[in-house]
């Protein structure tokens, strides 16, 4: 096996393919709040917004990797990143973390607005200082990765509202617009049937790294199963947010109940099976439904735009 190069081994410390999904996720949450399909009055805002959201997001994987150093060179799977690896030392990868992340709230700060700061501050410190020792500690450790995973495309939603009129502060009213809570319950529900499935199918890895996954002691697949389920159906609810709220037309439940309706029953059918092919068809299928979904929403959202701020 070759020898990673130096810009691999800072894609892997990074995570940079993981962060295509925030740049998705971010780009979808600007267009939704600046109006129908693509109809952005400021691209440069945009642009700013995904730039300081995906450096945030480059910062914290460093740090996590650089918090689990010790489980990583335990797994087969991680084993080979750089940290572990000792091809990068840990002093360099601590700088690195640092300006991206310090960088990125600067950046979010200076050309977008105090809203798109607080919702990228909380992301990187929930993700550093709760979800990764948690990992050690308890299996909820699941739910609060999803929150830290749901968050990007409310950072997306709240850039579009520019920067805040003369004498305000944070404007919170925009974290609680139906639209932001919708984006956030699509991504928050959609990661748990995601990563449960994958978390039983790697258990035995989790279980060698010291990891708390709810998944460690459900050699059955049974627990796992019934909470891909209740997952999956609460994903099914998120779907109505939109079309109550009036933010889509209510055609979106058509594609919603056609892309939403097949994982409730893949998650179904490995609550009965409980095999590695079911577990991993249910994963597959997550993959698939994210951007078919995201995709319908934006077609069907409703035309006309909440105001865009100067």
């Amino acid at each position: 096996m070759p020898t990673p190069t130096l810009k691999d081994d800072l894609m892997s410390l990074t995570k940079a393919r993981l962060s295509a999904m925030v740049v998705v996720t971010t780009v979808f949450g600007y267009f939704l709040r600046a109006g129908q399909a693509g109809v952005v009055e400021d691209p440069m805002r945009m642009l700013h917004t995904v730039i300081g959201t995906t450096l945030a997001a480059l910062g914290a994987a460093v740090f996590n990797q650089l918090m689990e150093i010790s489980p990583d060179a335990k797994m087969r799977r991680t084993e080979s990143r750089p940290l572990p690896a000792n091809r990068i030392p840990p002093a360099g990868a601590f700088v690195l973390g640092f300006l991206l992340s310090g960088f990125a709230l600067v950046h979010l700060g200076k050309l977008v607005n105090l809203e798109a700061v607080l919702l990228t501050g909380i992301t990187i410190a929930v993700y550093i200082f709760v979800y990764t020792p948690m990992k050690q500690r308890s299996g909820m450790n699941t739910l609060v990765g999803a929150v830290s995973g749901a968050i990007p495309p409310v950072i997306g939603w709240v850039g579009a509202a520019g920067a805040a009129p003369e004498g305000t502060f944070v404007r919170f009213g925009l974290l609680f617009e139906p639209g932001a809570i919708f984006l956030f319950c699509l991504l928050f529900f959609w990661q748990l049937p995601h990563f449960v499935a994958i978390n039983w199918i790697y258990r035995e890895e989790y279980i060698k790294g010291g990891f708390k996954m709810w998944a460690n002691d459900d050699e059955s697949g049974k627990k796992t199963g019934k909470l891909a389920v209740l997952f999956s159906l609460c994903l099914l609810a998120t779907m109505g947010i939109a079309p109550i709220a009036g933010d889509t037309s209510w055609w979106f439940a058509i594609p919603a109940a056609l892309l939403t309706v097949p994982m409730v029953a893949l998650a179904v059918k490995f609550s009965k099976e409980h095999t590695v092919k079911s577990a991993r068809t249910l994963f597959f299928y997550t993959l698939i439904y994210l951007p078919l979904i995201l995709a319908a929403a934006l077609v069907l959202w409703n035309p006309q735009p909440l105001p865009i701020l100067p």
